[in-house]
């Protein structure tokens, strides 16, 4: 999961970003609304947490014109304003879930989560062959048989299953399942699919996953 935080708050910024990290999110950090914008339209995310009064465009400014455009990713406002009509501008400007500061790390992520899983919901199941990855219950079981995946390998397996058929560069891997200072040449990913590989596939007849030479990977779906 990729999480784009924006919050000009120098100490509040680094807690937030450290926080998730603690959980496995992948995060990029911006403070300012032109920043955001731009990280949005380059980059695939599962949510935004985004700062009311950011410098401009400020944060409200921004949903208000991301739903405008159709974006539909989920938006976690946070906010030092707390009136009530406050919160409701925020609400009905397309935010999926309101935070007032100061506030607990534990409510923050309890509230990622749960928006997390209400986006999740809405996604069917992802199939290649006998492997099955839920999205909703976070689930993956190859041939009826569950299969227990770290939150990387999850991710990566998660990302090339939506895109069956398809060759799947380093690239496209690092920048969805990992944040902006990744170094995509390192061997991470190469262990990661290595896992992978031998999860899924193992001695079955007929292979899932495969190296394209000099491209990257595919996941086939149907075993051959």
């Amino acid at each position: 999961m990729r999480i784009l935080v924006v919050e000009d708050d120098v100490e509040l910024a680094p807690l937030i970003s450290e926080a998730f990290q603690a959980e496995s999110y992948a995060v990029d950090l911006v403070s300012t609304g032109t920043e955001a914008d731009e990280m949005a339209s380059f980059n695939d995310y599962d949510l935004i947490v985004l700062d009311w009064s950011i410098p401009p465009p400020s944060g409200i400014d921004l949903l208000r014109m991301w739903r405008q455009a159709g974006e539909h990713t989920p938006v976690l406002m946070l906010t030092g304003r707390i009136g009530i009509h406050d919160r409701v501008d925020g609400l009905d400007s397309g935010a999926d879930d309101y935070l007032t500061k100061p506030f607990s790390m534990v409510e923050l992520l309890a509230r990622t989560r749960s928006l997390l899983r209400r986006r999740a919901k809405s996604l069917s199941p992802l199939v290649a062959g006998d492997l099955e990855l839920d999205p909703s219950t976070r689930q993956v079981s190859v041939a009826g048989e569950p299969l227990d995946l770290p939150p990387k390998e999850f991710g990566v397996l998660e990302y090339l299953l939506r895109h069956v058929d398809e060759p799947v560069t380093r690239t496209d891997l690092a920048e969805h399942v990992w944040d902006d200072s990744f170094d995509a040449m390192s061997n991470v990913i190469d262990v990661i699919l290595y896992r992978l590989r031998k999860k899924i596939d193992g001695s079955r007849d007929g292979k899932l996953l495969r190296t394209i030479k000099g491209v990257g990977y595919i996941l086939r779906s149907t075993r051959s």
